[in-house]
Parts: C-alpha cells; sequence; structure tokens
C-alpha cells in the first residue's frame, strides 16, 4: 500500500480576484460525502511579488506550475507564511529554494514550532506579529489575526491598496463536489451550516468556550478594515455583497449549534462501502 498523498482529481486555475492579486487552488474531497474544500494560497504581483503560503506536497507539480505560471521565481520578494500547518508549508522548500531574492515573513511562533520540519535560514527571515505593517513600494500589507484559528501562528493579511483580505483558515466552507468560485453559489443554508461545521470541527472548537461580547468586537476590530473581497485558504471567493453576511455567520459561531462530526461508525461504513465497490 502506498501512503503517498493522493493526487487532486480536478484543477481549478488560479483565478484573479483584485488588481495584481491571484488565487492559486487546489481541490481536495470530503471523506464519504459528494463534498469538496478548497486548498488555497495567493499571490500578489506588482512591484514587489508576495506568495502567501506555499500551497500542498499532493499537489507540488501543478501548484509551483500555477504560481510560477503568474510569478517569474527571481521576481518574487516576499513569502509570506500565514502559519505553520501542512497545507500551508508543503512546498516551503522547494519556494525558497527557487526564489533566492525573497525574505521568508513568519515569526518567533513559527519558528519555533516549525523548525522540526524546515530549517528556517534566519538571516532571511522577517518576524511579524498582529498589527504590524509591511511597506512595499506600491501598497501596504498589514498583518491581521483572524477572526478564527486552528493554529496560535496564524496571522491573515490585509492589503490596504485593493481591499483584499487574506483570512488564513476563517471563514472556511466546504463545497458540493463541483467547486463553486464564489459562496454567492452556495445555497444559503449549505455556506451557512457548512461554515459553522468546518469552525467547530476542524478549526476552532474554542468556539463555544469564548465570551460573544469579546468575540463580536475582534470581528468588529477586522470587518472595519474596509474589507472588499475575503479570500479564505478553505473557502470559495467571499465578495463585496457577501461579505457582511460571510462576518454575520462568524460572529453567531460561539453560540452555533454545530451538526455532528463523523464517527468511527461512520468510518466503517466507509470502509465497508469501498471493500463493497
Amino acid at each position: 500500500m502506498s501512503y503517498e498523498p493522493v493526487l487532486p482529481r480536478a484543477h481549478v486555475g488560479p483565478e484573479r480576484v483584485a488588481h495584481d492579486t491571484f488565487i492559486v487552488h487546489q481541490v481536495q474531497d470530503a471523506l464519504g460525502q459528494p463534498l469538496c474544500v478548497y486548498l488555497n494560497s495567493m499571490v500578489i504581483t506588482g512591484a514587489e511579488p508576495v506568495l502567501v503560503d506555499t500551497g500542498t506536497i499532493a499537489n507540488r507539480g501543478q501548484w509551483l506550475e500555477d504560481t510560477f505560471g503568474i510569478v517569474t521565481p527571481d521576481d518574487v520578494r516576499w513569502i509570506y507564511l500565514s502559519h505553520d500547518d501542512i497545507d500551508h508549508t508543503g512546498n516551503l522548500i522547494e519556494v525558497m529554494e527557487l526564489c533566492p531574492n525573497a525574505t521568508l515573513v513568519c515569526s518567533w511562533a513559527m519558528v519555533e514550532r516549525h523548525t522540526n520540519a524546515f530549517n528556517f535560514p534566519l538571516e532571511r527571515c522577517r518576524w511579524v506579529d498582529d498589527g504590524d505593517v509591511l511597506e512595499l513600494a506600491d501598497r501596504r500589507l498589514r498583518v491581521v489575526m483572524p477572526p478564527v484559528w486552528d493554529s496560535p501562528t496564524s496571522k491573515g493579511l490585509f492589503d490596504e491598496t485593493t481591499g483584499v483580505f487574506w483570512a488564513v483558515d476563517a471563514f472556511a466552507c466546504p463545497m458540493p463536489a463541483s467547486p463553486v468560485a464564489t459562496v454567492a453559489e452556495l445555497d444559503a443554508e449549505f455556506w451557512q451550516m457548512g461554515t459553522t461545521m468546518f469552525a467547530h470541527h476542524a478549526l476552532a472548537p474554542w468556539l463555544s468556550l469564548v465570551d460573544p461580547t469579546r468575540f463580536d468586537a475582534w470581528c468588529d476590530r477586522i470587518e472595519k478594515l474596509g474589507i472588499s473581497t475575503v479570500a479564505s485558504a478553505h473557502a470559495p471567493l467571499i465578495t463585496a455583497g457577501s461579505v457582511a453576511p460571510a462576518f454575520g455567520i462568524v460572529r453567531a459561531l460561539p453560540a452555533a449549534v454545530p451538526p455532528p462530526a463523523p464517527s468511527d461508525v461512520d468510518l466503517k461504513a466507509m470502509i465497508a462501502a469501498a471493500a463493497a465497490a
């Protein structure tokens, strides 16, 4: 039996989401359900090109082709790691080798947590935290802690020039078996329940413990940045008309009751179904 990750069955090409801004997609099928989820990263071109996250191991060849079809490796000046989960750091070594002129934007916590998997070249690193700003030649990128996260190293990125907010894993939501481009294409109930399920079971089981008033204030802080578009690592694009409803769904998460997560009973049913096929 091979334990190598399974290659994606479908390819969705890079998507231009704003001026100088592109999303690089990977589609991953859900286990035992006619659903799929995006594993996204982002590329900002312009005067000082930025790669936001580095894709997955399973999609390495396609991710490198897609990403460097948008920007030439030698031109990349910044590699921004939103956090240290493997679906965001899968091609970090390859990217650092291919982009010799790039600075790796990360944090002390990320280096401490991820050094067992990657030998950080400290002389090529810049450490940032919530509220810091990257002053590029043609834009300001603000580091913003997202409203929901599954890693303490999570740091979103808000482009003050385009209004695009890279939300890391926040706003994550599955899709039907056929991917869609924007959340506006999802059934409203599916969107709300899918986001709730993903948040409580796959990202932030602590949500039911938080003070709703403080959580709402944190969401206010982010929403007031003037966001025009939310790009999540694990959701269709959230465009202007959907930004306010998306924050409404997130604000409700502490009190929301998620559907049950698949259990060992479901696992046995999946195995039995696969054996009978």
